[in-house]
């Protein structure tokens, strides 16, 4: 883990964020799991993190959100990957404005206008529709990443503020995720059927949603734990190695540790730093 670390703060811009790769300019998702996995490895306090905090408090936009990139003019999903960083972390960051931000986006299918728009049609809704989840972009259709780091980031803003609406949309945001899973018990990206036919999970989703449904019971999930375990046994994927160990320690299960697995990308690097912090107790996505 201290040679991810290091490897993390020699990828680091000038400017204080991070690239997706080991050159480009800087962008708020991977600056954010850099932040994530700095922090656990317990130099969360260093230069460079400071640096990286204010290139992030610099581009929180006044409607509280952040965009994926300096050029794009529009908050987006990455939002909760801000709302995710420790509160101490980021005390120069404005957490209310940023969760409300959050808690006015829903995936357009949820929506009054869909729903009536299908009944006019004649057509019946989705029953997996009838829950709030959270699109990548406002005004487009939820899907199953964003609504799970967004639930996951709510349910740490709502450790110290305790907010009754940020609690009914992680009931809700709980609620999608379940309703959304593929038949074979895991999670793809957010739509089980396409074109008449059923869709098969992916690992590193069905990862991301074990993490968010850290507080499931068995009944509730189902054959996804072993199904989990199967996807990490096959995995090829850093991040999906890394998503699928972070989802099954909460759940209590032990995955095996594999072979060390080449990466590329600064967000999968930052995920093996963060999945082996995990392996030694702190998890920090749900700590």
């Amino acid at each position: 883990m201290v040679s991810y670390s290091q490897e993390l703060l020699d990828r680091q811009n000038n400017d204080g964020g991070w690239s997706y790769r080991t050159v480009g300019g800087s962008w708020t998702e991977p600056t954010c799991y850099a932040l994530l996995a700095l922090a656990a490895g317990e130099v969360s306090s260093s230069d460079a993190a400071q640096r990286a905090l204010q290139w992030l408090a610099s581009r929180q936009r006044p409607d509280g959100g952040w965009a994926p990139r300096d050029g794009v003019d529009e908050s987006t999903w990455v939002t909760a990957l801000v709302l995710l960083l420790p509160p101490e972390q980021v005390l120069s960051i404005d957490r209310n404005r940023a969760s409300r931000w959050l808690l006015a986006q829903t995936g357009r299918e949820s929506g009054l206008v869909h729903r009536l728009r299908l009944r006019l049609l004649g057509l019946g809704a989705d029953p997996s529709q009838r829950f709030d989840g959270w699109p990548w972009y406002p005004g487009t259709a939820a899907w199953v990443v964003p609504t799970a780091l967004t639930l996951l980031a709510l349910e740490r803003f709502d450790r110290s503020e305790k907010d009754t609406l940020v609690q009914q949309r992680i009931g809700d945001g709980r609620s999608f995720l379940l309703a959304r899973r593929c038949r074979d018990g895991g999670w793809n990206h957010g739509s089980t059927h396409a074109l008449g036919y059923d869709s098969d999970s992916y690992p590193e989703t069905t990862g991301l949603a074990l993490l968010a449904l850290h507080n499931a019971t068995p009944a509730e999930l189902g054959v996804a734990l072993d199904l989990g375990e199967r996807h990490l046994r096959e995995s090829k994927s850093l991040e999906a190695t890394s998503w699928l160990t972070l989802g099954l320690l909460v759940h209590g299960r032990t995955p095996s540790v594999g072979a060390v697995i080449p990466h590329q990308g600064t967000v999968p690097l930052a995920l093996g730093v963060l999945a082996e912090s995990a392996r030694q107790g702190k998890n920090l996505f749900v700590q």
